[in-house]
């Protein structure tokens, strides 16, 4: 069995997210402390909260981040994925930087936030995606999005404005949208990140 850790910033419910991941085939635990991902095949940073808060709460874990993480798989969703850049316009805290770029607030001119479905245009293949056709849709809920310095966007969604919907570098991936709000396609892509962590 492979066992996955969703690590809780202490604000919002995250057990609809431990669920989907189990019905993907892994042993989940939530967990308040990274140091206790250390004995799991997996790390998920889930998309609730906000980005001062979660970033303060992640740097008071007992231990460095990146010690722990090595190249275990990870996916952050949502915040989590925003939590991978150098920064963000939602707060003043530094991002975790291990992608280059900022994340910065939908336009004006669009609806904030941004919730509903849209559908993904794939851009380049990824280990996340496998199996995904091109034009599925999933489902957002956000204000924000990435502006990445570097090649890391898998796959892109369109509101008006271009959304990095997927982003993967090395042994980190992360979306946009939720997964676990996303249907069948959602699903493929949980299983396909509890697949990554079983290699």
């Amino acid at each position: 069995m492979v066992r996955v850790a969703i690590f809780d910033y202490g604000a919002g419910n995250i057990f609809s997210l431990k669920n989907s991941l189990e019905r993907s085939g892994a042993d989940v635990d939530i967990i308040c402390d990274i140091a206790d991902a250390k004995d799991h095949s997996g790390l998920l940073l889930p998309g609730v909260g906000n980005f001062d808060p979660a970033m303060r709460r992640l740097r008071a874990s007992s231990c460095d981040f990146a010690g722990v993480v090595g190249t275990m798989p990870v996916l952050g969703i949502c915040l989590g994925m925003e939590m991978y850049f150098e920064g963000s316009e939602e707060g003043k805290e530094p991002g975790l930087g291990i992608m280059q770029g900022r994340v910065i607030v939908l336009p004006p001119y669009l609806k904030v936030p941004h919730m509903g479905w849209n559908d993904l245009r794939i851009r380049e293949p990824g280990r996340l995606l496998e199996g995904v056709p091109d034009g599925s849709w999933v489902y957002f809920v956000h204000s924000f999005r990435a502006e990445p310095a570097g090649d890391v966007v898998t796959a892109e969604s369109d509101y008006g404005v271009v959304v990095p919907a997927v982003v993967e570098q090395g042994n980190f991936f992360g979306t946009q949208f939720h997964p676990e709000k996303s249907g069948v396609v959602g699903r493929i892509m949980l299983e396909n990140f509890v697949g990554v962590c079983r290699r």
